[in-house]
């Protein structure tokens, strides 16, 4: 470690093979916190390159835990933090409504590290049980559209690294890495970005895996839609900038977005956008989120008409429904 450290103290780059070996020696213990520590805060001074990335990338799944969906198509709506925005989650509601409306949602997601309360802490606040078992994920996807894999559960060998980042509080490669590290590789998969030039690195990546996405950046910094400005926009099929009237609603202020400073306070926001009693602001961005989430699926339906699917699941009652399902 001593010589890869001095390496990127000199800006000095890896390559996809040592980026590789690097976090497979982590995963095995090799280094110890301060290592680490260093280690991880260097790339806090640059952006990560294509190849650091991948290699980063091909040793994360190489170590998770695996799940066999059987040939199942999922969909994972999931930025990658960072932003320092400190939103609702946004994320996890949308993966819920997605879910209502009928299509299978596998969300990979972990606790808060640059917000207040990230998906795995509102969800432990709301009583739903982790688990890796490949079983009981099944059951939930085929009960309740919709299954939650906890990082840490599926990443164990990382497990050197979670204290680091909670000590640090800041963004971390491994914000970067989440996304791209779900152990099931859904179908279907839409992210959010802190940064245009992260959009880009993703939709390299993507590219190369053959399957469908979505790659969105508020060029305000959120991770997410925001619908406070404009949104960079790429997938299989097209790049635009797209406007809160490309999902037919309307701009709306950030302070709107704000998610509380407690688990408690996320889950007042998250069940209330579920049981239909959100603020118009809170309940419209997670329908564009939702509804771009659906045309990525079916990229042949209209937006306006991914977004009415949405709508329908929150009205319906059916996103509520989902939730209920999968914490019985």
């Amino acid at each position: 470690m001593k010589e890869i450290l001095n390496r990127l103290f000199e800006h000095d780059k890896l390559s996809r093979a040592e980026a590789k070996e690097v976090l497979m020696n982590i995963g095995a213990g090799v280094y110890n916190e301060v290592q680490i520590t260093a280690f991880t805060t260097a790339f806090n001074m640059r952006p990560l390159t294509l190849e650091e990335l991948q290699g980063f990338r091909d040793a994360l799944l190489t170590l998770c835990v695996k799940v066999d969906l059987q040939g199942m198509s999922t969909m994972d709506i999931v930025g990658t933090g960072g932003d320092n925005k400190n939103t609702f989650n946004i994320s996890t509601l949308s993966c819920l409504v997605v879910a209502g409306a009928g299509y299978k949602v596998t969300k990979h997601g972990s606790y808060g590290v640059s917000s207040a309360v990230g998906s795995s802490d509102v969800l432990i606040q709301l009583g739903y049980p982790f688990s890796n078992e490949q079983d009981v994920l099944l059951r939930q996807l085929e009960k309740a559209n919709i299954c939650f894999l906890h990082a840490p559960l599926f990443h164990p060998a990382l497990k050197s690294v979670v204290p680091v980042r909670k000590q640090l509080g800041t963004k971390t490669f491994f914000n970067i890495m989440g996304p791209l590290v779900n152990p099931v590789q859904p179908t279907h998969q839409m992210y959010g970005t802190f940064s245009l030039e992260l959009l880009r690195s993703y939709q390299y990546i993507m590219e190369q895996s053959g399957r469908k996405f979505s790659i969105v950046y508020a060029l305000d910094g959120y991770d997410e839609i925001s619908l406070t400005g404009d949104i960079k926009w790429v997938s299989n099929h097209s790049e635009k900038l797209l406007n809160p009237q490309h999902f037919n609603l309307q701009k709306i202020n950030s302070q709107d977005l704000h998610g509380g400073e407690t688990p408690e306070d996320a889950a007042t926001i998250f069940l209330s956008v579920l049981e239909n009693k959100a603020t118009i602001s809170q309940r419209n961005v997670v329908l564009a989120n939702a509804g771009l989430a659906i045309h990525t699926i079916h990229p042949e339906k209209s937006l306006n008409d991914c977004v009415a699917e949405a709508l329908e699941s929150i009205e319906s009652g059916n996103a509520l429904l989902t939730l209920k399902k999968l914490l019985s």
